[in-house]
């Protein structure tokens, strides 16, 4: 009995797996982000800016009562993201502008242990007198995009993008991308006051 239930057994299972087989796609996740709609800025700041009405929560703090000096979160909660600016007077006295710039660049850098490539981007409007920087970190990062801008005379504006989230450069990356196009409408919209 066993030995006909064995044979059968090979019967079904032989003619079962019969067909082609054919491997499954590719699969890839697909997240949609609103289309972003832009708005200038109405802040009491040496300087204005267009931003995504996506950022519903805009938190601004002046860090030194000394210096011109102010702190600006972009927060994007449906992404878990922000975009942390930061704002300084640049005293013609000091010639502190170098430091600025050296700070900037070196956060940056401090990044080089994890990323796996950074490309920097310059950026320059003569005739609004922006001059700065963009910097992509790809890879494992907390910080997927910085960027500084500046008129080198009297004004030097500085972000950085964070999750909320574990760095996982795969996860982020349709996110980052979103955002890193906001940080670049920043820097393309900024005009001095």
């Amino acid at each position: 009995m066993t030995k006909s239930f064995n044979i059968l057994f090979l019967i079904l299972f032989a003619f079962s797996c019969g067909g082609d087989y054919v491997p499954k796609p590719k699969a890839e996740l697909r997240l949609e982000y609103p289309k972003a709609q832009y708005t200038e800025s109405n802040l009491e700041l040496p300087f204005s800016f267009e931003i995504n009405e996506l950022a519903s929560d805009i938190t601004l703090k002046k860090v030194k009562a000394s210096t011109e000096s102010y702190g600006l979160n972009l927060e994007y909660p449906e992404l878990k993201g922000t975009i942390f600016l930061t704002y300084k007077g640049i005293n013609k006295d000091e010639k502190n502008l170098r430091d600025f710039l050296r700070d900037a660049q070196n956060l940056t850098q401090k990044h080089t242990v994890k990323a796996d490539e950074i490309p920097v981007t310059p950026y320059e409007n003569k005739e609004r007198k922006v001059y700065g920087a963009f910097a992509e970190v790809k890879g494992n990062v907390a910080s997927p995009a910085q960027f500084y801008v500046t008129d080198s005379v009297n004004h030097f504006l500085t972000g950085s993008l964070y999750f909320y989230a574990k760095p996982n450069y795969d996860s982020i990356l349709p996110a980052a991308h979103y955002l890193q196009k906001d940080i670049k409408r920043i820097m393309e919209s900024v005009t001095w006051k």
